[in-house]
């Protein structure tokens, strides 16, 4: 679609771009740690075909090893504040060029907040350049009215500006001076959109430019087709993934069906390296978010799928706590699913059950090195064990895969929650020699894959809503300690509820690598929420994200079957209760009531505050908290007049 059909204003004229012309790119970074993400050194190598210079504006930090990554793949580096956006970044990189800008026939004004080229980029530069034009867009956004951002008026059609290609008829237009010169500061993200994004292709169509957009929106409707659209644009040859749509809230894409795991599997199709995409999230967005947003739960067939390649096994440690030794030949029958030979290090923290331990093993016959380690404490039960006991294997051992299991009861619970919390644990993780070899099969296929643990328990527990209990203020801390930044899930985090978990040992390194010792996890009274070891068992999906792994959750097809029937039924009994709206609205409601607490009477005056007079909710609570004082010294005024 032309910009120039939706005004009344005369078009200059307009032209291909020459044969044998010179394009630069501006293309704007930013990381909060000062890293580069692989996916970015990937572009820009593809970009270098179409582009004779390249200008990296990095806002903010730029570490050395950053650096390093850019500069095979820049001609020049500029790093500068991190304000402004990447507008600005766009802006001083223009100016940084200013006195070599007329060497070039097109300037392309491009953001880190894409994947690509999903497939190449000479169909599209082939096709654009033959289009008579001044700058262009890789995709556009309709007309909203009224402004989103103001209100009032409207937010213009406009091409978006995480792409912008523009030739030189106009960059070195007075208009185009002007703009920069006068761009107002922007302070926010909205204001990026709306005193930019939103009225650049208005401002210079009506100064008479020619625009078109590459991929136009694929519907009529008021949508981001860049976000919402991804998987069709992919479909449609876009070579830019937007990586919005894998951290955008999940319930906003619910509600729009939009389905993350399907857009992934179109960009693999057309052969982008999914290492990369999936490197770059798994530090940067919530692991619960991105698990929902891009569907990271794989269901295993039970019998062998054929995906497992015995011509490349993983080198194997299974790991196993065992306290209650009459566990062991349940828990070797569930570990001799693994396909093919593993080495087997079992933690005790008695010698008398070690020789149980030893004698149920004798019966059985190895499929690799075995070892019974009697630990000095059983302080921290398995997540010690493994961390301290098992400390040597896991940083120097030279495995390719690490499976942690233990004697599971759950004696504190009744026998089905505990039995059932057992076995959601072994069955979705060691179902069968079948589902055992497939689970595996993700390691060998996806290098990039450093855990794989169970979805969140939800049967017989109350997790959901709830699995932080009192182990955040711990968990940030030991976050910030280890230096592990990647944002944290607001509520139930991604984690392997019961420890138990298939890894990679070098997923983990971050974390086994720290001085622990058994003093800190204390004895039975410290195992409990706020707990070291309550907070461990939340961490390694996020020591994996640090370190560039992702995470799936496992689960069989039987399992399935409980879990879901179960979890959906449940969620219709709450619904029940809500507006009859979209589960994101739903939500929403929800947000602005606050916590139900327990239903008194000043909760539900509390949430009617949130939900009709926000400006009053402290004025309303403490009326009534007045109102409650004198009720109860009126009861006591009048107590000794009714007893007469």
């Amino acid at each position: 679609m032309k910009t120039a059909e939706l005004v009344n204003f005369p078009a200059r004229a307009a032209a291909e771009f020459p044969e044998g012309g010179k394009r630069a790119l501006i293309y704007v970074v930013y990381d909060r740690r000062g890293d580069v993400e692989a996916y970015i050194p990937y572009a820009l190598s593809r970009l270098r075909a179409h582009c004779d210079h390249v200008l990296v504006v990095v806002n903010g930090l730029l570490t050395d090893a950053g650096r390093q990554t850019l500069e095979p793949v820049a001609d020049e580096i500029l790093v500068r504040e991190n304000r402004g956006f990447d507008i600005t970044g766009y802006k001083e990189g223009l100016e940084h060029l200013a006195d070599r800008l007329a060497e070039w026939d097109e300037v392309v004004l491009a953001n880190d907040t894409w994947f690509g080229p999903i497939g190449d980029f000479a169909p599209l530069f082939e096709r654009m350049d033959k289009r008579p034009l001044h700058f262009w867009g890789m995709t556009d956004h309709p007309r909203v009215e009224p402004n989103p951002f103001t209100g009032d008026s409207y937010l213009a059609y406009h091409l978006q500006s995480y792409w912008m290609a523009v030739r030189r008829d106009m960059f070195v237009s007075e208009e185009w001076t002007r703009y920069w010169r006068d761009l107002p500061s922007l302070d926010s993200y909205s204001d990026a959109v709306a005193k930019h994004e939103a009225v650049f292709t208005e401002r210079f169509v009506d100064f008479g430019f020619v625009a078109e957009v590459a991929f136009p929106s694929l519907t009529d409707k008021i949508e981001n087709n860049a976000v919402l659209y991804a998987q069709q644009l992919i479909e449609a040859g876009c070579p830019t993934l937007k990586r919005r749509p894998f951290f955008q809230w999940p319930p906003f894409m619910d509600r729009l069906s939009v389905i993350g795991r399907w857009t992934l599997e179109a960009a693999e199709r057309r052969g982008y390296p999914m290492e990369l995409i999936y490197q770059d999230l798994a530090r940067n967005v919530e692991p619960q978010t991105l698990n929902a947003d891009a569907a990271m739960l794989e269901v295993l067939a039970e019998e062998d799928d054929g995906t497992y390649d015995a011509t490349r096994p993983l080198r194997t440690l299974a790991v196993a706590h065992i306290y209650y030794p009459e566990m062991t030949d349940e828990i070797m029958d569930r570990i001799d699913t693994l396909p093919g030979a593993y080495d087997l290090v079992i933690t005790t923290p008695e010698e008398e059950r070690a020789r149980s331990i030893r004698e149920h093993l004798s019966r059985r016959t190895a499929r690799g090195s075995v070892e019974v380690r009697v630990l000095p404490s059983n302080n921290g039960r398995d997540q010690a064990a493994f961390l301290i006991g098992c400390r040597d294997e896991l940083l120097d051992g030279g495995y390719d895969l690490v499976v942690k299991v233990h004697s599971k009861k759950t004696p504190q619970d009744s026998d089905n929650v505990g039995r059932h919390f057992k076995l959601q644990q072994f069955e979705n993780l060691l179902f069968s020699s079948g589902y055992t070899a497939n689970l595996v099969a993700l390691f060998q296929r996806e290098s990039g894959l450093g855990m794989a643990f169970p979805p969140v328990v939800h049967i017989g527990h109350p997790t959901l809503g709830h699995g932080w209990w009192a182990n955040k203020p711990g968990f940030l801390e030991l976050m910030a300690k280890m230096g592990v930044r990647v944002p944290v899930d607001e509520g139930t985090p991604l984690a392997p509820y019961g420890s138990m978990f298939f890894a990679r040992p070098e997923a983990l390194r971050r974390l086994v690598e720290q001085p622990w010792d058994y003093d800190q996890f204390g004895g039975v009274e410290a195992y409990v929420d706020g707990g070291l070891a309550h907070i461990l068992e939340r961490v390694p999906a996020y020591v994996a994200g640090e370190a560039g792994y992702h995470t799936r959750t496992v689960t069989s097809p039987d399992y399935m079957a409980v879990s879901y029937t179960a979890l959906d039924y449940n969620f219709d009994q709450i619904s029940v209760t809500l507006p009859p709206a979209s589960t994101m609205e739903q939500i929403e409601f929800l947000r602005r009531a606050g916590e139900f607490e327990w239903g008194t009477f000043r909760d539900f005056l509390k949430m009617y505050a949130r939900l009709h007079r926000p400006q009053q909710e402290d004025r309303l609570l403490t009326a009534y908290d007045r109102s409650v004082v004198w009720r109860r010294r009126v009861r006591r005024m009048l107590r000794p007049l009714r007893r007469r």
